[in-house]
């Protein structure tokens, strides 16, 4: 893992807080009150210039970074940092109508115009000249000035552009072909052409798997998505490169989307390739808080538990969902600190000053509409304050919990595609209904990329791990002879890294190790619901479990619907199966036993678990109401609602 470096600045260690800071939006008069209200806030550090490219070069070749200067001079006089965009997010109007060629096409076969943000194909070789050359000239300007203390390439790589359909991103994606399987004969096998006569005799036959008569081919669209995130991937790497060459002291980063149903970009494979890992994360409507939690932990998980950077999340509403609610009081200052709970070193919101035009005129800032006299401001002023006073904090690792839950990208991929048993699968749903459920128990968890190590864990959950490689499989099964404990659940081991399904019965390469086989699924319609033995209500999905070893031991049966009286929940020498959606309640009972088989405990008292969310780092330990109500704890001072606590650990 490449991730060694932090930000370039010298002085003591402290936690960074700051935004998005947008002042070509404004008039240069309100600069000045900008970055007095910043010191005021405790802000350390801005990113500038992630959408600037049409005034940094508003014709081809001719730069004007005058305004630039301006700003990074104002920001250094008044001792604030700069995380330095290289402003290449949104191409400007000259480029999208000088080079239509640059614009994605989506799998109808339509031009998406101009007009929003991130109108641009990952594969295009016209736009990777334009933007590696905007890339270059701001490297070569501002390599030495002492504002600069990291880079940000483009911004949230893949959130409007990441699936391009386009004659550029074909070929690039027959280069792609041929690099990963060499032959037509191993691409054929693997895409499994002589079904439907699809089999390809001539490279050039490939396209991207754009919209066809009846569902295209299950392996080209695994690979297609495959190829789209190293798409996108590829031109990180291309502006890292010339920034690395031009200031090599200077750290480089993205941000990545580690939330909600963000999917297109394999953050796992990704995180190697920055410096240090930064995220935007926004509550998303529904899971809300424990999302927000297990984005963050995941997020420190692909940070190898090492500092990352929260780059941007809102201080209050939003623009972009159905409704957009402001954060009740106390939820700002929750939301941040549990990311810092998590690992972020930095704490940075989208943006300082509340748009007064555009299409995010109604996302929240630091500095709202109402202006600084506003309840938000003094939150975000009192926050800063907290974050000052955690400087011993910044640079400490987190502290790994015994248990953890695996996330694969893949497997989400796969698992959702078209034309499989049931459409109503949601994988990162089913991970974070059992993230809810260990913290209902008070139990810490770990949130990991499925190729992390898993040596220092007990219980392992990898849910809906329905992609599983023979080695993935191998090292599963060498976990639990090794003493760890394994659940894995319905819908797991079902195919290949090929998509390609292990025959001899489900779930594949697991059913020595778990004892079982089921030869059929039992997906359930939306109004149907089974009931298990132990009192929960199973949903959306059953197995036919037929039990193959005599040590197997049925921790909970059905006894309702097609598979009454068969094994619903089994373990076997410390691996598990659970065949059904259960929820966070219908989890409980199941993993309390799991969790006492495995012997990890609760570091919380009986009576905070559920309420109170427990992360621990380095010597603090983070104490996060999960409520809007006051919890006293063990010592007898109170925890006020959606409040935070943070002690030093016993």
């Amino acid at each position: 893992m490449e991730q060694s470096r932090w930000l370039r600045r010298t002085g003591p260690a402290r936690l960074e807080y700051g935004a998005d800071y947008n002042p070509e939006q404004w008039p240069r008069a309100v600069w000045d009150d900008d970055v007095r209200a910043m010191r005021t806030a405790g802000v350390t550090i801005v990113t500038l210039g992630v959408f600037s490219w049409a005034l940094l070069e508003p014709a081809e070749g001719q730069y004007d970074f005058g305004w630039l200067d301006d700003a990074m001079d104002l920001l250094h006089r008044n001792g604030i940092a700069v995380d330095l965009a290289t402003a290449t997010a949104s191409p400007p109007p000259w480029l999208a109508t000088g080079h239509p060629e640059i614009l994605p096409v989506d799998a109808d076969g339509v031009t998406l115009g101009p007009g929003g943000r991130q109108h641009w194909r990952p594969t295009s070789p016209v736009f990777r000249t334009h933007a590696l050359r905007l890339t270059r000239a701001l490297a070569e300007r501002y390599r030495d000035h002492p504002a600069l203390v990291a880079w940000h390439v483009s911004n949230e790589l893949g959130c409007h552009n990441v699936h391009d359909y386009s004659d550029d991103a074909a070929a690039a994606f027959r280069s792609w072909l041929r690099t990963r399987y060499e032959t037509l004969d191993a691409l054929n096998a693997a895409w499994g052409t002589a079904f439907w006569s699809q089999h390809i005799s001539d490279w050039a036959q490939i396209l991207p798997p754009r919209r066809a008569a009846s569902f295209p081919n299950p392996t080209q669209q695994l690979d297609f998505r495959r190829f789209s995130s190293d798409a996108l991937k590829e031109h990180l790497r291309a502006e890292r490169s010339v920034l690395r060459e031009v200031t090599p002291d200077v750290p480089v980063t993205t941000n990545f989307m580690v939330m909600g149903d963000t999917r297109g970009m394999n953050y796992a494979d990704w995180a190697a390739e920055v410096d240090f890992v930064s995220n935007d994360h926004y509550v998303q409507p529904g899971p809300g808080r424990d999302e927000l939690s297990f984005s963050a932990n995941l997020t420190g998980g692909l940070a190898g538990g090492r500092p990352w950077f929260l780059m941007e999340h809102s201080t209050s509403a939003v623009n972009w969902q159905p409704v957009n609610r402001a954060k009740r009081p106390g939820e700002l200052a929750r939301d941040s600190l549990t990311h810092v709970a998590y690992g972020a070193d930095a704490v940075c919101f989208f943006q300082w000053r509340q748009s007064a035009a555009g299409a995010e005129k109604y996302h929240s800032g630091m500095i709202p509409h109402a202006g600084e006299d506003s309840a938000l401001f003094r939150a975000v002023t009192d926050l800063g304050r907290r974050l000052g006073d955690l400087a011993t904090l910044a640079g400490t690792p987190r502290t790994p919990a015994r248990a953890a839950i695996l996330f694969d990208w893949e497997s989400w991929w796969a698992t959702e595609a078209d034309s499989h048993p049931s459409s109503r699968l949601r994988y990162r749903q089913e991970a974070l209904d059992w993230y809810t459920a260990f913290l209902n128990l008070g139990v810490r968890v770990d949130v990991l990329p499925v190729a992390a190590a898993l040596d220092g864990y007990a219980l392992v959950v990898a849910p809906i791990l329905h992609m599983l490689p023979g080695a993935l499989a191998t090292r599963l099964t060498g976990f639990v002879a090794a003493g760890g404990h394994l659940v894995t659940t319905y819908f797991s081991g079902i195919v290949d890294e090929n998509d390609h399904v292990w025959l001899g019965g489900y779930p594949g390469p697991l059913r020595d190790l778990l004892g079982l086989r089921i030869e059929e699924f039992g997906p359930l319609l939306d109004d149907e619901a089974v009931t298990l033995d132990n009192g929960a209500t199973g949903t959306l999905w059953t197995d036919r479990i037929d039990v193959t070893a005599p040590d197997v031991e049925v921790l909970a049966r059905y006894t309702s619907g097609d598979q009454a009286g068969r094994p619903a929940v089994t373990w076997r020498r410390g691996a598990s199966y659970v065949s059904t959606r259960l929820g966070p309640a219908g989890l409980a009972p199941v993993l309390g036993d799991l969790l006492a088989r495995a012997g990890v405990t609760s570091e919380l008292p009986p009576g905070l678990r559920g309420r109170v969310e427990l992360a621990v780092r380095g010597g603090y330990r983070f104490l996060i109401n999960r409520t809007a109500s006051p919890v006293e704890l063990d010592d007898g001072t109170e925890l006020p609602g959606t409040g935070v606590v943070i002690v030093a650990a016993r």
